[in-house]
């Protein structure tokens, strides 16, 4: 955070249950809806966001996360084609242990995803979602995807990209990226819904 910058609190939030987060299909822009189980776990973000005075909810364009901001109560929403989810190219819908059999040792953090997206290319993406949450301050929410979500706190850390690897980020929690003075940090990561008050 710079001198002339806006003081912002990024509140985050990965949607709720879907089939393919399930099974551990990467779900990167297909359109997954979310499970039965995903829109309740939507609806009991409600409960503990309801007393916040967003400045703003930005939501990617995908439907999962859309429903869940919905579902969330969270009003004033826009959509920020930025915060759509990396793309895994040819890895789209197939889990890491098929994609091992043959790339051994393969992950998001380490190794390309043929015809997608380089992490450097979304953690560009996701400064500009930093940046335009920084112009307008306040308590920012974001709603949208585990990897890109990931990516975006390593960036806010002034971290490589590949450092989302240690940011375990489950469906439907909320995180809380903040400053301590003019340090960025994480004031709240992974939190269910059910022990969290904001």
């Amino acid at each position: 955070m710079t001198k002339n910058s806006t003081p912002v609190t990024l509140y985050i939030f990965r949607h709720g249950q879907t089939e393919w987060a399930l099974s551990g299909q990467h779900t990167g822009l297909t359109d997954i809806p979310l499970t039965k189980v995903g829109r309740s776990q939507a609806k009991a973000l409600r409960n503990s966001v309801s007393h916040i005075d967003f400045s703003q909810t930005f939501v990617s364009p995908l439907s999962r996360a859309r429903e869940t901001a919905e579902l969330a109560g969270l009003a004033n929403l826009k959509v920020l084609d930025d915060l759509v989810e990396f793309n895994y190219g040819e890895y789209e819908g197939i889990t890491t242990e098929q994609i091992r059999q043959t790339v051994p040792g393969w992950t998001v953090w380490t190794h390309p995803c043929p015809n997608g997206e380089t992490l450097e290319q979304a953690a560009a993406r996701c400064q500009r979602v930093i940046d335009t949450a920084s112009g307008i301050g306040g308590k920012v929410a974001l709603v949208a995807h585990g990897h890109i979500l990931r990516i975006l706190t390593a960036t806010w850390l002034k971290l490589p990209p590949q450092e989302g690897r240690h940011l375990m980020l489950d469906t439907s929690t909320i995180s809380v990226l903040s400053h301590e003075r003019e340090t960025p940090a994480i004031k709240i990561w992974n939190s269910p819904t059910d022990v969290i008050a904001l």
